[in-house]
């Protein structure tokens, strides 16, 4: 059974850092498409981060140059750094899993096409 269990939200002021953790179990991250969500009130779920295989990532452009997503393939886990944080970045923060016949398909996957999620952290920045 697949599980993703995420950790690290809470309140922060503007300007400060979170770091978000994901952990699988039931399922190996080193060879998935891992995701990192958001979805704010009366929006749809965004994706803010994805990564696959060695370290091949992408972000939104929104959180380019603050937020930076990783994985550690020993603890089958993949984290959000999140630094500089803005109002605009409160959000439920999701992790999500998937894998794709082309590998390069999870850089700009869509959240419909993951399988996986675990049951969200709130980020909230005041």
């Amino acid at each position: 059974q697949v599980q993703l269990v995420e950790s690290g939200g809470g309140s922060v002021q503007a300007g400060g850092s979170l770091r978000l953790s994901c952990a699988a179990s039931g399922y190996t991250v080193s060879s998935s498409c891992m995701a990192w969500f958001r979805q704010r009130p009366g929006n749809e779920r965004e994706g803010v981060a994805f990564i696959f295989g060695r370290g091949n990532t992408n972000h939104h452009d929104s959180v380019k140059g603050r937020f930076t997503i990783s994985q550690d393939n020993a603890k089958n886990s993949v984290y959000l750094q999140m630094n500089s944080l803005e109002p605009e970045d409160s959000a439920m923060y999701y992790c999500a899993a998937a894998r794709f016949p082309i590998p390069s398909m999870c850089l700009r996957a869509p959240a419909a096409s993951f399988g996986y999620w675990g049951q969200g952290t709130q980020v909230t920045v005041s």
